[in-house]
């Protein structure tokens, strides 16, 4: 293993155990590393993946007996004692995963009568039944014949038509949104059903729908809105919708990813399978069949006792993961020139996106440059990965590579006009189109969050521009979103530990003193929400209930997040961070990481949550070596 230059206080027994301890874990992080220079840690969300999946192949006619056998093996393993499933570990039921996950395992076999599935489908009930799911499920049901298509919201695939200048064209939509909303269009207008093989009667209360929205509410006039577009499918002119049709289809095969997904991701994955197939591409086509293929990729295969498992990441997060890696190794000690270091930069440097994509319809003039999450995805760099990449290669001996400055001017040019950052897009902050009736399923369009713009005015400050116009609106943006109690909102993040891990180091290296006011306010926060056990946690029901904030079981990603906060204050010696300290090597595992069945990742604040299995390990490396390297340095 390479020598961690961090190096321990003299006479303190706490510091030398952080120190052996982030020894054990820099040399697991090491041995992680793959060949080619990159991380990648399993991204862990929930069943709906793999109950899709199902339904995807038998609606495609592909099922096969022993991969639907493994599969359904990973979804009993999930359901809990209530008979429900959750999104996240911990969790409480959710109605529209339990419904999906009944499904798929009806269609494994699994009797209505056994034990289990009677349980699910009475939580299914006692929940308001398929009635009070929500509209993507209902998609699901109505593509096998067990929801009325005339009771799904419409998505008229006229919308891909709309001028970017008009209300509800698809670039009001996140990224993510749009990818699925356009292929759903295509679904909805053609409205197919194929035979599921039985009937899930059992999963209905027979309850009338709830009533729409008063006219008091946006959401009211939206409502009314999707009454006239359901009138409107019935007379539609037929060249137009057509027309409409064949550009949605040209809009996703102009979008599909050389490793056959869209976006990376599952949701806009299946439903452009299914879109394509519906309008006549068979499955020898070469995009479907990439696509299908593609699938395999984001598969894990797993050996119990009970027979192989079989589960699908949602989304893969290599050059996260990567940037977040280099990060730690360089604040555990490892010098710039490092091979391990070296092999990471060279591939990071690799994956630099040079192509347009949607986010260039808002900012044209804006030359293109930035990385994406995933291995393969060319079409949606983020600002977010940008920023961390950008940071841990200024950490590296490529500190001076050309790709830095380009990626730093794209990342300016895009900065929203309030002066943050989105993720995906600038100034995708119309908010009418979340009151849509088909939009229940998460987060639907992408404006600046904190966690975002801090990454990118720590990158901007790295790249020699703390005091720029851009690094200074971003500052006066963080300081204008901070909360009332003193913490930040983690978009990405679990929930206001992250935030305040992500904006205080900023606020910090931007020029801001531990003095001022925010930043006291944030550490007196993390202070009055430490566990009791000297750690930090932060459950997923803070993004929906305020008395949750800053509360749950301790977990090492968000420590170490409170850590990073406190590191950069200078209160690193603090009997909060030494309590942490304490926290985090006790509780360490022998191979050098930590046990973190709790979700502290986000994909849709309050509805998908995400597991990253490499969190538990790179920011208690970066937080362990951040500490030490400054406690060693205040020592004589």
């Amino acid at each position: 293993m390479t020598q961690v230059l961090a190096q321990a206080p003299t006479g303190d027994e706490l510091f030398d155990r952080v120190r052996a301890g982030l020894d054990r874990a820099t040399a697991q992080l090491l041995d992680l590393q793959d060949a080619a220079g990159w991380w990648k840690g399993e991204l862990e969300t929930n069943v709906t993946m793999e109950a899709e999946d199902l339904l995807l192949r038998r609606f495609l006619g592909i099922s096969d007996d022993e991969l639907t056998a493994q599969t359904a093996r990973w979804i009993r393993s999930r359901q809990l004692d209530d008979g429900a499933w959750a999104t996240y570990h911990g969790g409480p039921g959710d109605l529209s995963t339990t419904v999906e996950a009944y499904a798929a395992l009806r269609l494994a076999g699994d009797a209505a009568d056994a034990p289990h599935m009677t349980a699910a489908a009475a939580f299914v009930r006692a929940h308001g039944g398929v009635e009070r799911s929500r509209v993507f499920t209902r998609i699901w049901l109505a593509l096998f014949g067990e929801w009325p298509w005339q009771q799904v919201p419409a998505i008229p695939p006229e919308l891909v038509l709309l001028p970017t200048w008009m209300p509800f064209n698809v670039y009001d939509f996140a990224c993510w949104a749009r990818q699925t909303i356009v292929p759903l269009a295509i679904v909805r207008a053609t409205r197919p059903v194929r035979s599921l093989g039985f009937s899930l009667s059992e999963l209905r209360t027979g309850r009338r729908p709830p009533p729409p929205p008063p006219l008091s509410r946006r959401a009211g006039w939206l409502h009314r809105l999707d009454l006239a577009a359901r009138g409107y499918e019935r007379i539609a002119a037929r060249p137009l919708r057509r027309h409409a049709l064949r550009r949605a289809a040209e809009w996703i095969v102009a979008r599909q990813e050389a490793d056959g997904s869209w976006g990376g991701i599952q949701p806009p994955w299946v439903y452009s399978l299914i879109a394509l197939h519906l309008l006549g591409y068979p499955l020898t086509h070469p995009v479907l069949r990439a696509g299908l293929d593609g699938l395999e990729r984001f598969t894990v295969r797993e050996q119990t006792p009970e027979g192989t498992i079989r589960r699908l990441e949602a989304c893969q997060s290599p050059v996260w993961d990567t940037a977040l890696a280099v990060t730690a190794l360089a604040d555990a000690g490892l010098p710039a020139d490092d091979p391990a270091l070296v092999r990471a930069g060279n591939w990071l440097v690799g994956q630099e996106i040079t192509t347009r994509g949607d986010w260039a319809v808002r900012r044209a003039h804006v030359p293109p440059s930035g990385w994406a999450f995933e291995f393969d995805n060319d079409g949606y760099p983020d600002t977010d990965d940008t920023a961390e990449v950008i940071l841990a290669l200024r950490r590296t001996s490529l500190r001076q590579h050309p790709v830095l400055q380009r990626a730093t001017r794209w990342l300016i040019g895009m900065q929203s006009r309030d002066g943050g950052w989105g993720a995906f897009d600038a100034d995708n902050n119309r908010a009418l189109v979340a009151d849509l009736p088909f939009c229940d399923f998460g987060e639907v369009i992408d404006p600046p969050s904190a966690d975002v713009t801090a990454h990118i005015v720590e990158a901007l400050c790295a790249q020699g521009l703390t005091n720029s116009a851009a690094t200074r609106r971003g500052v006066r943006w963080l300081l204008r979103a901070q909360e009332p109690d003193g913490s930040w909102f983690g978009r990405w993040g679990a929930n206001h530990v992250y935030g305040i891990g992500c904006v205080v180091p900023a606020l910090v290296v931007a020029g801001i003193q531990p003095r001022h006011p925010a930043i006291r306010r944030a550490v007196d926060w993390l202070v009055r929400h430490q566990n009791g056990d000297g750690g930090w946690g932060e459950d997923m029901r803070s993004y929906d209930d305020v008395a949750m904030r800053g509360r749950g079981v301790s977990t090492a990603s968000q420590t170490a997040w409170a850590l990073l906060a406190l590191h950069a204050t200078g209160q690193h010696r603090s009997p909060a961070a030494r309590r942490a300290l304490a926290w985090l090597i006790h509780t360490q595992r022998p191979d050098g990481t930590w046990d973190e069945p709790h979700y502290t990742g986000t994909g849709f604040p309050g509805d998908f949550s995400i597991n990253y299995h490499l969190y538990r390990l790179v920011f208690p490396v970066s937080a362990l070596g951040r500490v030490l390297r400054d406690t060693a340095q205040e020592d004589p």
